[in-house]
């Protein structure tokens, strides 16, 4: 079963657009091994704080990204 933590990164990537394959990449991770955390059937150590910590670079890169006249 996932943790709850998994539902608001998940969250928070739909509100951004950022998908598993970018949160793998900035993770270091295969998107087999993200969707199996996301989905409860992994729970590494530190994995909450490693998962929201690359989110919100992805969030700030795509910031940077908008404001910059990016898409």
């Amino acid at each position: 079963m996932p943790k709850n933590w998994t539902g608001t990164i998940v969250g928070k990537m739909h509100i951004n657009r950022i998908s598993n394959d970018e949160l793998a990449t900035e993770l270091g991770y295969t998107t087999e091994y993200v969707s199996m955390v996301l989905n409860g059937h992994r729970n590494p150590k530190n994995a909450e704080q490693k998962f929201r910590q690359a989110l919100d670079e992805l969030i700030q890169q795509k910031q940077k990204l908008k404001m910059n006249g990016g898409t």
